[in-house]
Formats: structure tokens, sequence, C-alpha cells
């Protein structure tokens, strides 16, 4: 069973405390707040009051020992980048921290991160294109520039079928799956037909979904 270290108990830290535990996950929770601590107690394996700037409390916890270590503070940047060294120095595994601004993501990665995640971008991204497009319903993004896109059938290819608009070889997307009637077909082939009612789960890089489906940029 995997086991994380979560430091950061804010709604951010807490909402990923909870989802951890829902999976069934081992989870120790750090925060220097008592109150935060103790609300979020009965979701997490451990949890423990203390300053994680304090480099001889941070070894304390064990990091090595910990398959991921996720910062997940957000109002303290400076603490957050602090952390996020000591834990790289101390060997953690994998060490994940939020960020609220590219320039706080790129002081990030170069002082220990495997991993940067911006809340708030992702959100205000995820919504821009989910209520400013209407054929798209939802999307994951990926590394690398991939993702996966919840997009509705183009009137266009409404009678046609999947070899005949051959967005693989056009557009290098791929259609992963159909839903159609709350249900998910991904066991199709060239001579499907695309109907009407009908969405499409496309994997590829963004920009490359984004022109295929007519979506702005």
């Amino acid at each position: 069973m995997r086991n994380i270290l979560l430091i950061g108990l804010g709604r951010f830290g807490q909402r990923i405390a909870v989802r951890l535990g829902e999976m069934h996950i081992q989870i120790m929770a750090v925060d220097r707040n008592e109150d935060m601590v103790q609300k979020i107690t009965p979701y997490v394996t451990n949890a423990v009051i203390g300053d994680s700037t304090d480099e001889e409390f941070l070894k304390t916890l064990g990091v090595a020992n910990f398959d991921a270590c996720i910062v997940a503070i957000g109002d303290d940047f400076l603490s957050s980048l602090e952390i996020t060294a000591s834990l790289k120095e101390m060997g953690a595994a994998k060490v994940i921290s939020r960020a609220s601004n590219d320039m706080q993501a790129k002081f990030l990665l170069r002082n220990g991160a495997d991993a940067v995640v911006n809340p708030e971008k992702q959100m205000a991204d995820w919504m821009a294109l989910r209520y400013g497009c209407e054929n798209i319903f939802d999307f994951l993004e990926l590394e690398d520039g991939y993702a996966i896109f919840d997009v509705a059938v183009p009137k266009e290819w409404i009678g046609r079928t999947i070899g005949a608009i051959d967005i693989r070889r056009k557009h290098d997307v791929s259609i992963v799956a159909v839903r159609e009637n709350g249900h998910m077909d991904m066991a199709i082939s060239s001579d499907f037909t695309f109907a009407a009612g009908q969405t499409l789960l496309v994997l590829g890089k963004t920009k490359d979904i984004q022109k295929c489906f007519h979506v702005v940029s």
C-alpha cells in the first residue's frame, strides 16, 4: 500500500487528505495549526502538529520512507519553497508542491520539486474550456502537453465512419471510446459510423485536439 506525507492542511490540503483516505491510502498529515490537524484526524492514518520549516522536526517524520511527499501550502510561498528543498535533501522519493503562478512553479522545480500543481490555473483552464465551448464536456490534462477530451461528435461527422474521417492521420488524435445513452464503447473499429447524440473520448496533444474540434485556444 502506498503511503503519502501531506504537509499543509488548508482547504486544498484537506481535500487531498479526504480523497486519499477514501482511496485507503496511508497518509501522514502535518500542519502547524492544531485545529486543522484535529479536523483532519478522522480521515488520515496519522496527523501531526508541527512546523515543517524546522528541519529537525521534518527529520523526525522519516521523509525517505514515503512514496511521495505533497506540499499543499498555498498562502506562504517561502515556507513551501523551503520545505520542498528540505524534503529533497532528506531523500524524499518524490515531491509534489503547490504553486500559485508560473514563477512560483519555476522556483519550486529548480529547488527540489519533481512536479508542481497549480489548482487555480488548472480549474480556470477547465472552466474556460468546459463552459466556453459548447462541444467540450470535460477534459483531463496529462503530461507533456497531452490530454483526454470528452467532446460532442461534430455535425459534419454524422453518418460517416471513423476510417473515412481518419483523424489519427490528419490530426494525430486518437478516439479512445464512444459514449451513447449512458454506455461507453471502447471496442470501436474503422467502420464504426457516427450518429447524432454521441460523445467521444479522444486522446492527443491539447493543441491538436483543439484544432481538430475547432476549439479556440
